[in-house]
Parts: C-alpha cells; structure tokens; sequence
C-alpha cells in the first residue's frame, strides 16, 4: 500500500513541476505556442486549471488559478505523507 501513495505522490510532484514550467512560460514574451514541448505543457495542466479559472476568475488581469492549484496539491501531498 505504501508504493500506492508513493507513486501518487511521485505524480503530485511531478505535475507541480510541469505546471511551474508553464507558469514561468507565461512570463517570456513571443513564446511559440506552436512548440510541441509548450503544446504539451498546456495540454496536461489546462484541464486542471480550466475548473479553478471557471470559479475563480483573473482578478486585475491576473490569473490565480495556478496558484490556487498549487495550493491544492501541496494539501494533498501532505495528506499523503500521513
């Protein structure tokens, strides 16, 4: 049972990595969107943060949802380690 969570949480981490790629993407100007590895980045975190976007929506043209994802699967995370 405990390969069971580490291998979720080695996914957890895994995808907190991804999605802090595609959080410091949006910060370079004239990225190529066409790239297949920055078409992949979006395709994995987009479905996760589209919902949190729905609910929660950009403030001052500020999207928080990758911050309140991160937020997220920090808890889950620690919920795993117990």
């Amino acid at each position: 049972m405990a390969s069971f969570y580490q291998i979720i949480s080695l996914v957890l981490n895994i995808f907190l990595f991804i999605l802090m790629a595609r959080v410091l993407l949006s910060w370079i100007p004239d990225v190529d969107y066409s790239n297949p590895l920055v078409r992949l980045l979006y395709d994995i975190t987009e479905p996760i943060l589209r919902p949190v976007r729905n609910m929660i929506p950009p403030t001052s043209g500020m999207d928080i949802s990758p911050i309140v994802v991160f937020l997220i699967v920090y808890v889950l995370l620690r919920l795993l380690r117990f």
